[in-house]
C-alpha cells in the first residue's frame, strides 16, 4: 500500500491543450479516491499519469514517499483495470490470472497459491479453465480485477472498470468493489463520468473539469457543501434546481424568485459567512430536488410553494414532481457545463421565461400530473452563489 501525492501535475498536448492543469492531490495509504468529471475534464490524463502512460509536463508524482516522474510504468508498483478488460483471448482464466507473476519470474508455488485465492475471492474457482469468450461480462471484469489483485501492488488503479456492463450488473459491481477494497485495504484511484457511481464508491471525491481540480472532499461533503455552482449542478441526480434570486430583510430574511417567497434562517445565515452582505441583491439560488416535500406529509415550520405540476414519475421508493417556475433558465458556463455532463445540452427550451424544476417527495403522496399542488421545503439546505463566480457564498474554501 502507498500514498500517492500529485503535486502542481501539469500535463500539455501539442498545440497548447492542457489536459491537466495545475492538479494538486493529496491520496491517502489505503485511499479508495474517485476521480469524476465530464468528458475531457483530465480524469482519465490524471490516473494514466500516476501510471507512467502520459510523461507530464511539469510537477512531480510520488508513489510511497518515491517520486515516480522518471520511472517507466513497469517500476511503479502498481496495477491497472481497464474498461475493456483486456484479457488474453486464449489463454483461461487460470493462465490469465497467473501470466503478469510468471513474468516478474514468481516462484510457481507462489503462483498457485495466489491464483486460488484470489479466485476464491472473487467467485471464480469453477471458471479457471474456462476462456474469456465463455465468459459473460461481470465475469470477464472479474477476472481483470483479479489480475490486477493477484499481483499484490502499492496501487490499483482503475480506469471506468463497470462502463461496458448492464445497469443490473454495475450496481452489483459497486458492492463487490467496496467489499474488495474493505477487505484489502489498497490504495486504490478510480476514475468515471458516472457520478452516482462516484457517490456509492469514493470514501473521497475529486470532481475535475478543464484539468482543474474543483473540489475534492466525501460524498456527503459534496453533496450538501459544494464549492461552485459547477459542482452543485454535476453532483446529485436529479440535478440542483437552480434560479437568480434576490435576497431581502422585509417581515425577516427571505430569498425571493419567480412569485415565491422563503424565509432564511438565523441558523442559515450564521453558517454563511458573508451571505449577509448579499441583501438586497441577486444571488443564484439553488435548491436539491430532495430538499422538497408533498406539503401535506412535511414539517409544519417549512415555508410553501404552490405549483402546477406538469408531469409525475412514480419510482415506486420516491416520486419525481416536475413544474415550471416563471423565471428564466440561470446562464452561466458552470451550470451549461454540468448539465451537458449529464447529456442534457439539448434539453428543450420551454420558452416564455420559465425554467423546468425537479422535486423529490414520498411515494406516499397524492400529488398527480396536470395539478396544483403545494411543496414545502427544507429551507436549512438552501445553497447561495456569486452570480458572476459561480462560487458558493460562505464556503469555507471561497474565504
Amino acid at each position: 500500500m502507498a500514498q500517492i501525492i500529485m503535486d502542481q501535475v501539469d500535463k500539455v498536448y501539442p498545440g497548447g491543450v492542457k489536459g491537466i492543469d495545475g492538479l494538486t492531490l493529496d491520496i491517502s495509504d489505503g485511499e479508495f479516491m474517485v476521480l469524476v468529471g465530464p468528458s475531457g475534464c483530465g480524469k482519465s490524463t490524471a490516473l494514466r499519469s500516476i501510471a507512467g502512460l502520459e510523461e507530464i509536463t511539469a510537477g512531480t508524482i510520488s508513489i510511497g514517499n518515491r517520486v515516480v516522474n522518471d520511472l517507466p510504468p513497469k517500476d511503479r508498483d502498481i496495477a491497472m483495470v481497464f474498461q475493456n478488460y483486456a484479457l488474453y483471448p486464449h489463454m483461461t482464466v487460470e493462465q490469465n490470472l497467473a501470466f503478469g507473476l510468471q513474468q516478474r519470474k514468481t516462484p510457481k508455488q507462489e503462483i498457485r497459491r495466489r491464483v486460488a485465492e484470489v479466485a476464491k475471492m472473487l467467485g471464480l474457482e469453477d471458471y479457471l479453465k474456462r476462456k474469456p469468450a465463455a465468459l459473460s461480462g461481470g465475469q470477464r471484469q472479474r477476472v481483470a480485477m483479479g489480475r490486477a489483485i493477484v499481483r499484490e501492488p502499492q496501487a490499483f488503479l482503475m480506469d471506468e472498470p463497470l462502463s461496458n456492463l448492464d445497469a443490473k450488473l454495475r450496481v452489483s459491481m459497486r458492492a463487490s468493489l467496496s467489499q474488495l477494497h474493505s477487505r484489502l485495504g489498497v490504495t486504490t484511484v478510480y476514475v468515471t463520468h458516472d457520478q452516482v457511481e462516484a457517490m456509492t464508491l469514493g470514501q473521497r471525491v475529486c470532481v475535475l473539469r478543464d484539468g482543474k481540480l474543483q473540489q475534492v472532499d466525501t460524498p456527503q461533503t459534496l453533496y450538501g457543501a459544494p464549492v461552485n455552482l459547477f459542482v452543485a449542478g454535476f453532483i446529485g441526480s436529479p440535478a440542483m434546481n437552480f434560479t437568480t434570486a434576490r435576497l431581502v430583510r422585509d417581515a425577516g430574511p427571505a430569498v425571493v424568485f419567480a412569485g415565491h417567497r422563503l424565509t432564511v434562517s438565523d441558523a442559515t445565515l450564521a453558517g454563511r459567512p458573508g451571505l449577509e452582505e448579499y441583501f438586497s441583491r441577486d444571488v443564484v439560488l439553488g435548491i436539491r430536488p430532495s430538499d422538497f416535500e408533498d406539503a401535506s406529509l412535511a414539517d409544519a415550520s417549512w415555508p410553501r410553494m404552490p405549483v402546477d405540476v406538469s408531469v409525475t414519475e412514480e419510482l415506486g421508493s420516491e416520486i419525481h414532481v416536475i413544474f415550471t417556475i416563471d423565471a428564466p433558465q440561470v446562464q452561466h458556463a458552470s451550470i451549461s457545463d454540468a448539465r451537458a455532463s449529464d447529456g442534457d445540452e439539448d434539453s428543450i427550451p420551454l420558452g416564455d421565461n420559465r425554467t423546468q424544476w425537479t422535486a423529490r417527495v414520498a411515494s406516499r403522496s397524492g400529488i398527480k400530473p396536470g395539478s396544483s399542488a403545494e411543496l414545502a421545503v427544507d429551507t436549512s439546505n438552501l445553497q447561495f452563489f456569486d452570480p458572476t463566480t459561480g462560487l458558493a457564498i460562505g464556503h469555507p474554501a471561497n474565504g
